[in-house]
């Protein structure tokens, strides 16, 4: 029998993460506070089955079936039958804290509980349960149904068995799992976000303008995105709060967010989500 899977968080990511494991045949709850984003949740969700059956990724009856497994609530008494929890909350120490000390004391004692954070440390997240042992970092990247790396971040406590039992989980999902050690950033963000940082000094600076830098790493470095394009999809509120992280974590200048980057946010400019941020994604 495929695992119960509780996602927490319905937006981006979680709405993502549920996609993957209702293809994959798991019996999965959505929870979140807020009702309509479980509702836009859900619908991304079925756009998103519907674009792979165009591409005959899956056929019309798989996404039909993976649909049905996907329920929603916005309680966390939902945990109760999970035997793997995800946290996909927003970027927030306090809230992430909150999130895993409740899941503690709800979800069963053989439940793995993961998060899906971006840079705050699963060791801090662990020391807020009775179970560290079971607590490990499960970040997928953006967007979930398409990208193939999920980073498995092992805590202070992390065990064996549940770093196993996760890698299992994801290759399972046709994911490709990659271990690593808990420090500020893990592995991908500690590397991205210090050029997407240096990318927005270059804009502040005037070195170039945000097309000028984006053509030059497409072109010149062969990402097949640029920078601040990616910034954009991020969310700049999120690069800030991942840099902060780093910065705090490793006490060094050249983590130091961009002023550019902290005025943005400040601006209510935080990328697609919002409409603009190093770019304009209002339609007239």
């Amino acid at each position: 029998m495929a695992d119960r899977i509780a996602v927490i968080g319905a937006g981006q990511m979680g709405n993502g993460i549920a996609h993957v494991f209702a293809v994959g045949g798991h019996e999965v709850t959505m929870i979140d506070v807020s009702s309509d984003a479980l509702e836009r949740g859900r619908g991304t969700i079925a756009k998103n089955l519907e674009r792979q059956v165009k591409k005959g990724g899956i056929d019309s009856g798989a996404a039909e079936s993976a649909l049905a497994r996907v329920s929603v609530n916005t309680s966390l008494d939902a945990l109760a039958t999970a035997d793997l929890v995800i946290e996909a909350a927003t970027e927030r120490r306090d809230l992430k804290f909150q999130i895993f000390a409740d899941a503690d004391r709800i979800a069963p004692a053989h439940a793995i509980l993961a998060s899906n954070t971006s840079s705050i440390s699963i060791t801090e997240i662990a020391a807020r349960t009775k179970r560290p042992e079971q607590v490990i970092g499960m970040h997928f990247m953006n967007p979930v149904p398409v990208m193939q790396l999920v980073e498995v971040i092992r805590g202070l406590a992390t065990s064996d068995d549940t770093t196993t039992r996760v890698m299992e989980s994801a290759r399972a999902l046709g994911k490709t799992p990659v271990e690593a050690n808990d420090y500020p950033g893990f592995v991908a963000n500690r590397i991205l976000m210090p050029m997407i940082n240096e990318a927005i000094y270059c804009v502040m600076e005037g070195v170039g303008t945000p097309d000028a830098i984006d053509t030059v790493m497409k072109l010149g470095m062969n990402h097949p995105m640029g920078p601040l394009t990616l910034a954009d999809f991020i969310g700049l509120d999120t690069c800030l709060a991942i840099m902060d992280v780093l910065h705090e974590g490793m006490g060094d200048s050249k983590y130091r967010a961009c002023p550019l980057l902290r005025k943005y946010v400040a601006a209510g400019w935080l990328g697609r989500k919002s409409g603009r941020g190093f770019y304009d994604y209002r339609t007239a």
